[in-house]
């Protein structure tokens, strides 16, 4: 049995959560306190922590993908086609690492959210213990994470970009859910679980979740089929769907140029970096991490058999990602 220690509010713990139901591993599901002390056991103290049956912990939700892929062969979430396997690793890092940006901005820039999430998120934590400690630990909180929104590229001055590709991305969505519903064939993959995993904390916050609600209702609605697909019987289908054309148009648009841009400040010892898409600005500082994220694409890329590059290069031509693999 495992046991994933998470939070309701957490992006992550609930891309993890939705994975471990599909694939039918079982496993409990432990937020609060036990799930803050499990932070302990890990390198990096984020959840979601898996604590595997033989005891040991980790995080990383990538990582913990592929690490179940390796211990559990029913029910993958990795297509069998190589090509088809590689853009959906692609996809789910676009929204790890770029869509994660909407669920920060949604939540912290203005002050309806603020004070729900602050609160809603101290009430998780503590299960109890009294309304002055909820209190007392939401107003420290969200000073923290208002205080970071620079640093993570959130800012007001950042957020139309941000916005617009969100709206994009839904909008792809909202074409698709009600024919297609899954991307690669009747059956979820990795991508569809790291775009739930952001899009989960907007169908909850309240603007986004408003803004949800009124222009892309399938889409919300999905959300919950996605949170416990455990149901689902289905098959792998070959091609590339529009909504796949899409989520990659906008990756090109705007998370290609993120992703080099970073990689070049970094190497030239730049504190941060900025670009310009679509006559929108975005700056932030440079981040390791996003590196380390681009390599392993990389990697992967150049793992991929001769026949399936040809495919996967004629796709990333058509969206201006092949840059990042030159």
């Amino acid at each position: 049995m495992y046991k994933l220690h998470g939070a309701l509010a957490s992006p992550y713990s609930m891309k993890m959560r939705a994975i471990l139901r599909y694939r039918r591993i079982p496993h409990v599901w432990s937020q609060g306190p036990a799930a803050r002390a499990a932070q302990a056991h890990v390198k990096a103290p984020v959840i979601p922590v898996l604590e595997y049956p033989d005891g040991h912990f980790a995080n990383d939700s990538t990582a913990l993908i592929h690490d179940l892929e390796a211990r559990h062969a029913e029910r993958s979430i990795v297509p069998d086609d190589p090509a088809q396997a590689f853009v959906a690793h692609l996809i789910e890092d676009f929204a790890d690492e770029w869509l994660t940006k909407a669920m920060f901005g949604y939540r912290w820039l203005e002050t309806v959210d603020q004070d729900q999430m602050s609160h809603w998120l101290a009430f998780d934590l503590f299960q109890g213990g009294g309304l002055a400690q909820i209190e007392s630990f939401a107003s420290a909180f969200r000073d923290r994470q208002v205080g970071r929104m620079a640093l993570v590229g959130c800012t007001r001055e950042n957020f139309p970009l941000i916005e617009a590709s969100t709206r994009r991305v839904l909008a792809a969505l909202e074409a698709h859910v009600t024919t297609g519903h899954w991307l690669f064939g009747t059956r979820p993959s990795l991508a569809e679980f790291g775009i739930y995993g952001q899009f989960s904390q907007l169908g909850v916050d309240p603007t986004a979740q408003a803004m949800m609600r009124r222009d892309y209702p399938y889409t919300y609605r999905w959300l919950a089929h996605v949170d416990d697909a455990s149901g689902v019987e289905g098959d792998w289908a070959p091609g590339w769907p529009p909504v796949v054309e899409a989520l990659l148009s906008e990756a090109g648009r705007v998370y290609a140029s993120f992703l080099l841009a970073n990689e070049a400040a970094l190497a030239a010892g730049q504190s941060s970096f900025r670009i310009e898409v679509d006559g929108l600005p975005y700056e932030q500082g440079t981040f390791g991490y996003q590196v380390k994220c681009l390599n392993a694409l990389r990697r992967s890329y150049a793992e991929l058999p001769p026949a399936a590059r040809a495919e996967v290069d004629a796709l990333l031509a058509r969206h201006d990602m092949l840059a990042l693999f030159a």
